[in-house]
């Protein structure tokens, strides 16, 4: 099996799924890290990325562990992450992916990444992507056995009281959420046939602005995301975007949100457009690394609708992932919305899921 290889995908679904109904699962943590193939053959080792490009370069100490303690010749999906104490840090992990090679190596050594691999799709001269789950399973444990890091066999259970414990354990340890496999499925790329779990929540928040959509014309004008914000100490901090609206919608919301237009001199936000071209909180208006000279200006609200928003996690101070649109709070006060209302998850030790029994 040769590069490029397109991995399983998931599709999400609501509550741990009943094995009877699918056939029997196995259930897995959902690591938040980056999705990678390996490719080994003897000291030649190649990284792909879910779309198919190369991270090789990006992670040499885990191209070195994985010479060490891999099979031979072998194809494995799994995923690249970086721990800091006992959490996954996804922040983290993205600086990695940087041009300099030297700033690379730095990394490297000051925050090492590890993989972990979750199925097996060839093992020497044997391809595997057609047998079942439960026998690529089986060869997988059989050729990862001993593991401990850097390079790890990610756990798994065929018991859904226990994937529900992991689903509200693991959490606390920066993992997100929780994964369920037919057991009787072959590897199918690109294909969504894994299940996926994951953490939502709601918040309420503060609209501070809004960016156009990439179709949106000055006769037609139409929303494409809007900007959210929490107050922390007085202060309005962006806390990240909700999207995702159908055209009718984007143009009845830009229309509704008008009369909240102001100049940005008037916004809590119009000081970021004064300095940081690379912006490592990521406000609005300005630059970062992984922008590549996208525009990211945007048009500047007075701070006085509130929204409730439906979201998985937090990364930081931020929202993990774009929120959701759930409904208009016209009975909040924009100041009340602040970081203390969201939902903090037990702390939980990594080392204890990196462990197989």
């Amino acid at each position: 099996m040769l590069p490029p290889v397109q991995p399983m995908l998931a599709k999400s679904v609501t509550g741990i799924p009943d094995p009877a109904k699918h056939g029997g699962l196995s259930f897995e943590p959902k690591w938040d890290g980056f999705r990678c193939i390996v490719f080994k053959d003897g000291d030649e080792v190649e990284l792909a990325s879910r779309n198919t490009k190369s991270l090789t370069r990006y992670f040499p100490e885990v191209v070195a562990a994985m010479r060490e303690q891999l099979p031979e010749r072998c194809v494995l999906d799994g995923e690249i992450f970086v721990a800091v104490g006992d959490r996954l840090e996804f922040e983290v992990l993205q600086e990695r992916i940087h041009p300099a090679a030297s700033r690379v190596a730095m990394l490297a050594e000051k925050t090492p990444a590890s993989y972990v691999a979750f199925d097996l799709l060839a093992l020497g001269d044997t391809s595997y992507a057609d047998r079942p789950l439960a026998e690529r399973r089986e060869a997988l444990e059989g050729a990862l056995a001993g593991l401990e890091g850097p390079c790890y066999l990610t756990r798994t259970t065929t018991d859904p009281a226990e994937a529900e414990e992991w689903f509200h354990q693991f959490e606390g340890a920066g993992l997100d959420g929780v994964v369920a496999k037919p057991l009787s499925a072959p590897y199918q790329q690109n294909a969504r046939t894994m299940l996926k779990i994951k953490h939502e929540r709601t918040a309420d928040v503060v609209v501070a602005g809004y960016r156009e959509h990439k179709t949106s014309t000055p006769e037609k004008p139409l929303l494409g995301s809007l900007l959210l914000g929490l107050y922390s100490d007085g202060t309005l901090q962006h806390i990240g975007v909700s999207a995702s609206f159908t055209a009718a919608r984007r143009a009845e919301l830009i229309e509704e949100l008008q009369p909240l237009v102001c100049d940005i001199s008037e916004h809590p936000w119009g000081e970021w457009a004064e300095w940081a071209v690379a912006n490592p909180d990521r406000v609005p208006g300005t630059q970062s690394r992984w922008s590549a000279g996208k525009d990211l200006s945007f048009t500047p609200l007075r701070p006085e609708r509130v929204l409730e928003v439906a979201y998985d996690h937090m990364e930081g101070r931020r929202f993990r992932h774009t929120a959701q649109f759930r409904r208009w709070r016209t009975d909040r006060d924009p100041e009340s919305c602040g970081y203390e209302q969201l939902d903090e998850p037990v702390s939980y030790d990594l080392t204890k899921i990196l462990s197989v029994d």
